[in-house]
């Protein structure tokens, strides 16, 4: 069974897409070379989230535990309430089952209607005699 491990980093003192430029490549060649079959880095507007699915568990966690994955997460812009690390998909893989019930729609959220302009055309009038000759 594929184990997959989840690590979500929020913004804090600086973007947490700075901190994925700086500490992404190391990140994702320690799970190549320690039997990641494959990774997917999602971006939102509160930060990043990188899954990393490995063939078995003792993996994983050999992966979890290496030291350039802990300088990694040590130095997260917000290391207080900044980081999420557990096992299994999260962030980025989306809810199965839509939102029960609807949310309503209320008032004042419908377009207002353009109101629509007449036009009337007409014939234009015959210049005046003196300018329809070039004389």
């Amino acid at each position: 069974m594929d184990q997959w491990l989840t690590i979500e980093v929020f913004d804090g003192k600086s973007s947490a897409t700075l901190w994925r430029l700086a500490h992404g490549d190391a990140l994702t060649e320690a799970a190549l070379t320690n039997g990641a079959e494959q990774w997917v880095w999602h971006e939102h507007r509160w930060g990043v989230v990188l899954e990393i699915e490995f063939a078995s568990e003792s993996r994983r966690d050999a992966f979890r535990g290496l030291p350039v994955v802990t300088a990694a997460l040590d130095a997260v812009p917000d290391p207080v309430r900044g980081l999420l690390v557990y096992p299994g998909r999260g962030g980025g893989a989306g809810s199965r089952m839509p939102r029960r019930p609807r949310p309503l729609p209320m008032a004042g959220a419908g377009a207002v209607p353009v109101p629509v302009e007449s036009v009337r055309m007409g014939l234009a009038e015959g210049l005046p005699p003196m300018f329809s000759e070039v004389g």
